[in-house]
């Protein structure tokens, strides 16, 4: 998941936002922030959708910049995205 972690530091970068900002926003401390752009601690689904709310952009935008992010997330992400599709669970447009 190092890529994915240097990934959402690009992006928080490009849109000026801080590691204080970042932790503020998910209300976390700065140092597990840190630890997440760092690949110190494991990326779950709730976790980078919240990180990729703050950032406005969709969650498997972060790992897309490359395709070499750990476990699939892509594909297990468009799952999910087919699975509530199919489910005819409401799914927000900037998810899609």
């Amino acid at each position: 998941m190092k890529v994915c972690g240097q990934n959402i530091r690009k992006i928080r970068r490009e849109r000026d936002f801080t590691q204080e900002y970042m932790a503020f926003e998910m209300g976390i401390s700065q140092k597990a922030y840190s630890d997440i752009e760092n690949a110190k601690v494991k990326i779950n689904f709730e976790v980078l959708t919240k990180i990729s709310d703050i950032l406005e952009i969709k969650p498997s935008d972060i790992c897309s910049i490359s395709h070499k992010c750990g476990n699939n997330f892509e594909g297990k992400y468009n799952d999910l995205v087919e699975y509530m599709k199919k489910n005819g669970m409401e799914i927000p447009k900037e998810y899609l």
